[in-house]
């Protein structure tokens, strides 16, 4: 499957810079400096996990958000359709949730491999479940080390779709592209950006008027 994947780096990249330039997702963005602090491990979350300590460069905090107006799932049914499916709302273009766990939905200690266009591939752990969120670390072997957060809050007619990251590079070639040239931040920005447009799809919202990106991120040294 790793090999299957590979040949689509380059149409993938292509496709992806293409969508990015010519029909970006609506975005707000907002910039800050912030002294990033990462939640706390679980005390059994297992072997492996790459912490936001063992990384180089930079500490960033990320969060991706977006309301969903008129769904018709509850918070839970949304949640449960991602946990249940990974790829639901996955733009296929630029990434590819994989599991061998076998499970008809995620739970603790399951891993997943986020294939992505280019010579990177992320595989991580679920540490945390409930009704309405999920969170992953992420494992050796990943190009950023930290925790990833995905959650739906709110009720009524207007529910709030979040992702959010702490995390830093696992390496100095990943923060060159990463933190300096900004490359994969900003294919990282898309990616995100785009999950969260589907996800209003998925549970028959109307289209968001805009994807809130928030980071914050230490002052260069």
């Amino acid at each position: 499957m790793r090999w299957h994947w590979a040949y689509r780096w380059p149409p993938g990249i292509v496709l992806t810079t293409l969508r990015y330039f010519l029909c970006p997702p609506p975005i707000h963005r907002v910039d800050e400096h912030e002294a990033v602090l990462a939640p706390e491990l679980p005390d059994a979350c297992g072997r492996g996990i790459q912490t936001i300590e063992q990384g180089t460069g930079r500490s960033f905090h990320r969060r991706y958000g977006v309301f969903i107006t008129a769904s018709r799932l509850e918070p839970e049914q949304i949640m449960g359709r991602l946990m249940a499916d990974p790829n639901a709302a996955v733009p296929p273009e630029i990434a590819l949730f994989e599991t061998e766990d076998g499970h008809d939905t995620m739970r603790v200690g399951d891993e997943l491999v986020v294939r992505m266009p280019g010579p990177w591939e992320g595989p991580v752990r679920v540490i945390h479940t409930s009704s309405t969120s999920f969170r992953l670390a992420t494992l050796a072997g990943h190009f950023e080390a930290g925790q990833i957060e995905f959650r739906t809050v709110g009720d009524g007619e207007q529910l709030r779709f979040e992702i959010e990251s702490w995390a830093r590079c696992s390496d100095e070639v990943v923060n060159l592209l990463y933190d300096r040239l900004t490359l994969l931040r900003e294919m990282q920005t898309y990616l995100w950006a785009r999950y969260c447009e589907q996800v209003c799809a998925l549970c028959g919202g109307d289209p968001p008027r805009s994807v809130d990106v928030y980071t914050g991120c230490e002052s260069q040294p």
